[in-house]
C-alpha cells in the first residue's frame, strides 16, 4: 500500500496530495507513453538558460544594491558650507581732504583724537626740553604708587629740609615754587594740586623724596614708566623739568597725557581753575583757557630752554559721542611764551572740532558681499544699522571681516557676521545680514554631486 502511494502511475496513486481515479491514471499513462524523451542536448540547453537567467537576476540584484549604497553615501555625505565673498576693501577712506589746521609756525606741535588717530604734527620730531610738562610724569608715577580715589585726600606728607633747600635754589632762579615750611605736612591731594595747578618745582622734589626716598631713585621710576608707555623719544633727568635734559616730543607727550587723564583723580586736579593750599592760599591755574572751547587740562610749562609748552586735552560732544582731543605745543618763543603756547593750542582745538563729525563707513543696506553655495545658489549680503565713527575727511580706517561657518540653509535677514572698524580705541561693529533666503541643496544635487 505504501509503495503504491509513492508511485505516480500505479492504481490508486496519489497525485499532489489527492488520489487519482483509475480513468485519470489511464490517461496519464497513455500521455507518458506518447511523450518523447528529452535529449541530453536539450536538457543541457534548458539548464544553461536557467543558469543564465539566474545570473541575470543576481547581477541585477548586485547592481541594485550598489546603486542603493552609492545613493546612500551621496545622501549622507557632509554638505559643504556656503562661503561669504566680501566685496569691500580692507580699508575705507572717508571722502574729502584732510582738514587744514592752524599749526604754530615755530617750535613743534601734534594733535590727535582719542580713539580715532592723529590729526597731524608740525615741526621737528627730535626730543626737546619740556620744562614743567615733566610734572605730568611725576604725578603719574606718584598716583601709580599711591592710588588716590576721587574725593580722598591721601596720606600726610611731611615737608623736609631737603625740600626747603630745593625751593630756595629754585626761587633764586625765579622758578615757580609753592611756599612751605619745615615740619609742615601736606596731604597727597594738596601736594598734587601744588604740583599740577600751582606748578611748584619744590613740590616735585617733595613728592619724589616721599615716593622713592631720593630724587635719583624717583627719576629712575619716571624713565621706567616712560618705557612702559612706549615713550621712546622721552628722557627724564629730574621730577620738575627744570633740567633742560628732561626732553620729549609732542607725540610722546600726547600718549603720556592720555595715560594720566585715564586716572580720575589726576583728571579732577588738572580741571581745577584754582586751588587753596595751606601757606600759599588761593592759587590760580596757569592754563587760562581752562573751561573754554572744551579745554579740560592738562598743564603748562615754560623756561628759557624750553620756551612756552602746553600739554592739553579738550572734550566735546560730536554727533552724540563724547570726543576728546589730546595735543601738545612745544618751543614757543614770545614775550609771554606760556600765553603763546596756550593760544596756539586753543586755535588748534577750535579748528579740529569744526572738522570732526561722525561718519558711517557702511550705510544700512549697502552691499558688502555675497553668500555663495556649492550647489549654485547665491544671495547678497548687506550692512545693517551701526553706530557712527568719530572721524574727519580724508581719514582712512582698516576693516576686518568676521564670518564663521555658515549653515546650508540661511533665513532672509539672518545675521551671518560682522565688519569691524576699529581705529584707535573705537570699535564699530557693522552687522552683516542675508538680504534674502538661501535654500539648501536639492535632492538631485545631493545625489549627483561629485
Amino acid at each position: 500500500m505504501a509503495s503504491r502511494q509513492r508511485s505516480g502511475t500505479g492504481p490508486g496513486a496519489v497525485h499532489r496530495g489527492r488520489r487519482l481515479s483509475k480513468a485519470s491514471e489511464g490517461r496519464l499513462r497513455t500521455l507518458g507513453e506518447h511523450t518523447p524523451a528529452l535529449s541530453a542536448d536539450t536538457l543541457r540547453s534548458i539548464a544553461k538558460e536557467r543558469a543564465e537567467r539566474a545570473g541575470r537576476y543576481v547581477l541585477g540584484a548586485v547592481v541594485a544594491v550598489l546603486i542603493g549604497a552609492l545613493l546612500g553615501v551621496q545622501w549622507f555625505r557632509p554638505v559643504p558650507s556656503p562661503v561669504f565673498r566680501s566685496t569691500v576693501s580692507m580699508s575705507v577712506r572717508r571722502p574729502g581732504s584732510l582738514p587744514s589746521l592752524p599749526w604754530p609756525t615755530t617750535g613743534s606741535a601734534a594733535l590727535s583724537v582719542e580713539g580715532a588717530g592723529s590729526l597731524g604734527h608740525v615741526g621737528s620730531t627730535r626730543p626737546a626740553p619740556i620744562a614743567g610738562l615733566a610734572k605730568v610724569m611725576t604725578a603719574y608715577v606718584v598716583l601709580q604708587d599711591h592710588p588716590l580715589a576721587p574725593g580722598a585726600t591721601g596720606a600726610a606728607i611731611p615737608v623736609t629740609a631737603a625740600t626747603i633747600t630745593a625751593a630756595q635754589a629754585e626761587a633764586a632762579t625765579q622758578q615757580a615754587v609753592v611756599p612751605v615750611v619745615v615740619g609742615e605736612t601736606l596731604t597727597e591731594l594738596q601736594a598734587l594740586e601744588g604740583l599740577l595747578v600751582a606748578q611748584g618745582n619744590d613740590i616735585a622734589t617733595l613728592l619724589a623724596d616721599w615716593d622713592a626716598s631720593s630724587t635719583t631713585a624717583f627719576v629712575a621710576k619716571m624713565n621706567t614708566a616712560a618705557h612702559a608707555l612706549g615713550l621712546d623719544s622721552t628722557t627724564f633727568t629730574d621730577p620738575s623739568g627744570l633740567d633742560p635734559r628732561s626732553v620729549s616730543t609732542p607725540a610722546d607727550l600726547i600718549r603720556l597725557g592720555e595715560a594720566a587723564m585715564a586716572i580720575p583723580t589726576f583728571r579732577q586736579i588738572v580741571a581745577a581753575a584754582q586751588v587753596t593750599l595751606p601757606l600759599a592760599g588761593l592759587v590760580y591755574n596757569l592754563d587760562f583757557d581752562l573751561g573754554h572751547d572744551g579745554i579740560v587740562g592738562i598743564t603748562t610749562g615754560s623756561d628759557a630752554a624750553a620756551g612756552g609748552c602746553f600739554l592739553f586735552a579738550a572734550q566735546k560732544n560730536v554727533g552724540g559721542m563724547s570726543t576728546t582731543l589730546f595735543g601738545a605745543v612745544l618751543g614757543q618763543q614770545a614775550i609771554s611764551p606760556n600765553d603763546a603756547a596756550v593760544d596756539h593750542a586753543d586755535a588748534l582745538v577750535r579748528a579740529a572740532f569744526a572738522a570732526i563729525s561722525t561718519f558711517r563707513p557702511f550705510p544700512p543696506g549697502q552691499l558688502v558681499g555675497r553668500i555663495v553655495a556649492p550647489w549654485g545658489t547665491s544671495v547678497p549680503v548687506t550692512a545693517s544699522k551701526s553706530s557712527g565713527l568719530v572721524s574727519w575727511p580724508g581719514l582712512r580706517v582698516h576693516v576686518q571681516v568676521q564670518v564663521g561657518a555658515l549653515p546650508s540653509t540661511i533665513a532672509n535677514g539672518a545675521r551671518i557676521g560682522v565688519l569691524r572698524v576699529a581705529p584707535g580705541g573705537q570699535n564699530i561693529e557693522v552687522v552683516l545680514r542675508a538680504s534674502r533666503r538661501l535654500p539648501g541643496p536639492s535632492v538631485v544635487w545631493r545625489l549627483t554631486r561629485l
